[in-house]
């Protein structure tokens, strides 16, 4: 049998993960407004953690609704970092937005009260929660849909709490990479200090993301644009140049995440499930009603 060799992609990763800014942002402008406005909504709320997933999507918000129908909340707990704050407001300034600041201390501290044992990270789980929380309370009482600000890199490797950071009905950097939101940050003007900052959940003292990945984004965004844009099996990817350890956990840590990314998973009894089959032209204003009988 002839060895496996993989092709090589029709562009070095680099290049193939290059955006062009101008158009991403306008493409991306026009989602939000579409998808805000076609299920009532006129008004946007999000957590903004001084980050620059957020700090994309808020400048994206901006974008498409104007300042006046975007919501931010920063919900500090009593570890997280207060240059992530101040980070949070150089936003919050130069968009000129309504914001709130929602202490989760009192909130957390509640559970543990009655989980002593709870460990780190089932804490940072409880916190992530907490906030998304506060978030859609905030979305019934100002009637503000729940902007995203998961990445497509977080997302693929089941980085984040499902129902909690990874919670939003609209989410528009998800399928961005990482590196990919970086240039998308530059060209939308994200104050340069949020840019070149280590990105971190901040849900543990001096946590990283990429200290707990054990891999950098660089490297991870390489790979994963082989495994899921080319297709690349991974034997293809080793094969290309990528590490056979590195292949192997971020390939497993995709498949192992998969859950986070998708509907409850419901098993079909029925004539028409609902994750299954139960579809209608939503954007076309055929009504539930109507779909009913197709």
């Amino acid at each position: 049998m002839l060895p496996l060799i993989a092709p090589p992609p029709a562009l070095p990763i680099s290049r193939a993960l290059a955006i062009d800014a101008e158009v991403v942002m306008h493409v991306l402008a026009e989602f939000i407004k579409n998808e805000v406005r076609k299920v009532g909504f006129e008004r946007v709320v999000m957590g903004l953690s001084g980050g620059i997933d957020s700090a994309v999507s808020c400048y994206l918000a901006v974008r498409a609704l104007g300042a006046q129908n975007v919501q931010v909340i920063r919900m500090p707990y009593k570890s997280s970092s207060a240059a992530s704050l101040a980070d949070a407001q150089l936003i919050i300034e130069e968009l000129n937005l309504a914001h709130e600041t929602v202490e989760i201390t009192g909130m957390v501290d509640a559970f543990t009260a009655v989980s002593p044992q709870v460990s780190a990270h089932r804490l940072g789980n409880v916190m992530a929660r907490m906030r998304m929380i506060t978030v859609y309370d905030r979305s019934m009482r100002d009637k503000a849909l729940v902007l995203g600000t998961s990445n497509k890199t977080e997302l693929l490797l089941g980085y984040g709490t499902i129902f909690g950071d990874l919670a939003s009905a609209v989410n528009p950097i998800g399928d961005l990479y990482k590196t990919q939101v970086r240039q998308l940050a530059r060209a939308l003007g994200v104050p340069q200090p949020i840019i070149d900052k280590a990105p971190s959940a901040d849900l543990l003292p001096d946590q990283t993301d990429e200290s707990d990945f054990g891999f950098t984004y660089e490297q991870a965004d390489g790979l994963l644009y082989l495994l899921v844009d080319e297709r690349y099996s991974p034997e293809e990817a080793v094969a290309a140049g990528q590490d056979p350890t590195l292949v192997e956990r971020i390939a497993r840590m995709v498949r192992l995440s998969h859950y986070k990314r998708t509907l409850p998973v419901i098993p079909k009894l029925s004539g028409r499930s609902i994750s299954h089959d139960f579809r209608y032209l939503r954007d076309s204003g055929v009504s539930l009603v109507m779909s009913l009988f197709y």
